[in-house]
């Protein structure tokens, strides 16, 4: 299982690439491989407002639908629409072409409740219990 330096990583498996005062997120290797083959995305409106920590989004796969939590509060400001045609993106490349959306920062503070690589990974082995 893959995990990257310079990203945040939620407790819902969700990471977030901080670039000034936006974020990039989409879902972790550990979300799209538990999951399955992701079949359809429903991306959300651009300019909708997203509070941390709640559901904003679903990913649908042969397995299940899920919903997508936010990381961080703000406002969405680009979805992917790669993800219309090629849902499977979110599987075979989560960390890069398979991004799910760009968020305008609220609240920087809410970063302090995200974990760096290091703590996602002792996060996962404790679930893994």
């Amino acid at each position: 299982m893959e995990l990257r330096d310079g990203l945040l990583y939620s407790k819902e498996h969700e990471w977030l690439k901080v670039e000034g005062d936006e974020g990039i997120c989409g879902v972790t290797d550990y979300a799209q491989d538990s999951l399955g083959d992701v079949v359809y995305a429903e991306l959300p409106e651009v300019g909708k407002k997203i509070k941390q920590m709640e559901p904003f989004m679903v990913l649908e796969s042969v397995k299940a639908t899920s919903d997508v939590y936010a990381p961080v509060s703000g406002e969405i400001i680009e979805v992917n629409e790669k993800l219309q045609d090629s849902p499977e993106l979110v599987n075979s490349d989560p960390y890069g072409e398979g991004w799910l959306v760009k968020i305008k920062l609220e609240n920087k503070d809410e970063l302090n409740n995200l974990m760096d690589k290091e703590a996602y990974a002792k996060f996962l082995e404790e679930e893994e219990k």
